[in-house]
């Protein structure tokens, strides 16, 4: 779909092809078929617009929910949009923490002091490492657990509760915007938004979005380089750089568009600014007096977002939808035997390096100093892991597992790994299940010994 099309789409007649191609989406219509009946009355370039359009709004119900209905999307920017459960979250802490030049924070735009967590036996000290590939230490701090936002997860089509009581409206220069996923999350937590990006397509379908949503009022869109932006008259910037290219996903930082260096350079001239960024990003690429923030949404890490010129600082992880965060202690974990329960922490506190602080919650240790898997003798209920319990462990070999599987008649196994480098699909199929019972295969490594623990998931609740 190019720029012509797009706008022959928003004009009268595009706007009853695509009624028709989206009626004719969720009456499960062949391709070939819908197509075939669009032709009859609609121009073939205006009938498969439409029908992209149609296709990626069903697409993007996953991520913006009852909104995909009136959104316009591209395939490339429904990729890198953020879902809308975290932009809501994050909008709603840039609220919190960006303040108008000249606007002193109101008491309802204070960010809620996080309430003691309830980890055992924390002290001073340093947190273990947490797989491969993560720099180890958790550093000094306060263990911190808030409930931020149990509604975002609902929170669709309505202005957040964040809106200041006096002072100006605060702005904010979105560079980067993409279809406007954050645009739209922004302007409805109250910010007036400047939007730019540098596909003058993806710029229409941002404006489009902004207007179907009815947030015009509060968003300008506009064709532009991140690079040549000024943010300094802005309350915050907000940066998303593009982390996709021609062969997919793009994880070094050097290689966004912008580049990190050049981002950084926008930010040296921001008051205030959120990056968001890959799970994966370098610690040592976090600016130093930023805070770097991990978010996960129902178990799956999302994004960091990166808080630059705040109060806040250090590590966090957060996890929606029920908005609970987590901080770093000074817990550390020891490595010992492995016990009666395996507890997988939530990914964000994983890449926050904060699985030290999981481990007091549940009065557990490490299987292995370099591993992010915890074990221990109680179970203990906690939103922060998983927990299975353990029922088998033995060194690693196909057939021994393979046997042990068979013994139990199990046919149906979620198989897991961390420190593995088995490969679970062919693993999958060596195994050759049969049999009507299930169960938790866990791949890991203790003491630079390849392990295999058979688990049952443990209710806890």
């Amino acid at each position: 779909m190019d720029l012509v099309a797009f706008r022959d789409l928003l004009e009268p007649a595009g706007q009853k092809a695509l009624a028709q191609a989206v009626e004719l989406a969720a009456a499960g219509a062949d391709p070939i078929v819908a197509a075939t009946t669009l032709r009859r009355s609609h121009p073939a370039e205006l009938t498969a617009a439409a029908l992209t359009q149609a296709a990626l709004r069903r697409r993007a119900e996953a991520k913006f929910g009852a909104d995909a209905a009136v959104m316009y999307f591209t395939p490339h920017g429904l990729e890198q949009a953020t879902r809308t459960q975290v932009a809501a979250h994050r909008a709603r802490r840039a609220r919190l923490l960006a303040v108008p030049a000249g606007g002193p924070r109101t008491e309802r735009e204070t960010e809620p002091d996080a309430r003691p967590g309830t980890a055992p036996g924390t002290g001073p000290g340093t947190g273990p490492g947490t797989g491969p590939g993560t720099a180890p230490g958790t550093g000094p701090g306060t263990g911190q657990g808030t409930q931020l936002s149990a509604a975002l997860d609902t929170g669709q089509g309505a202005a957040l509760d964040t809106e200041p009581g006096t002072g100006p409206a605060a702005r904010v220069l979105d560079v980067c915007c993409g279809i406007g996923g954050d645009v739209i999350a922004l302007a409805r937590a109250g910010f007036a938004v400047d939007a730019v990006d540098l596909d003058p397509l993806t710029v229409e379908v941002a404006r489009a979005n902004a207007a179907a949503l009815g947030l015009s009022g509060l968003v300008d869109v506009r064709t532009a380089d991140a690079v040549e932006t000024d943010p300094s008259g802005y309350d915050l910037l907000f940066a998303d750089p593009a982390r996709r290219g021609v062969r997919g996903r793009i994880f070094d930082p050097m290689a966004y568009s912008p580049t990190w260096p050049e981002v950084l350079d926008l930010v040296a001239r921001a008051r205030t600014a959120c990056l968001k960024v890959a799970p994966g990003i370098p610690h040592e690429l976090v600016p130093e007096g930023a805070e770097a923030e991990w978010v996960s949404h129902r178990r799956e890490v999302k994004e960091a977002a990166i808080w630059i010129g705040t109060e806040a600082s250090g590590r966090r992880a957060t996890m929606l939808p029920s908005g609970a965060t987590l901080t770093p202690s000074g817990a550390e974990a020891e490595a010992g035997p492995v016990g009666r329960y395996l507890y997988e922490p939530d990914g964000a506190a994983i890449r926050a390096h904060l699985v030290a602080e999981v481990a007091a919650m549940v009065g557990g240790h490490l299987l292995d100093p370099r591993i992010a898997y915890i074990t221990g003798d109680a179970q203990v209920a906690t939103e922060w892991a998983s927990c299975y319990e353990v029922t088998d462990v033995m060194p690693f070999s196909l057939k021994h597992l393979r046997s042990a599987l068979r013994n139990r008649k199990v046919g149906n196994v979620t198989i897991k790994k961390r420190g593995s480098a088995v490969d679970i699909e062919r693993l999958r199929k060596d195994l050759r299940l049969s049999g009507g019972n299930t169960a938790v295969v866990v791949l890991t490594r203790i003491e630079d010994r390849p392990f295999v623990l058979l688990c049952d998931p443990a209710d806890q609740h």
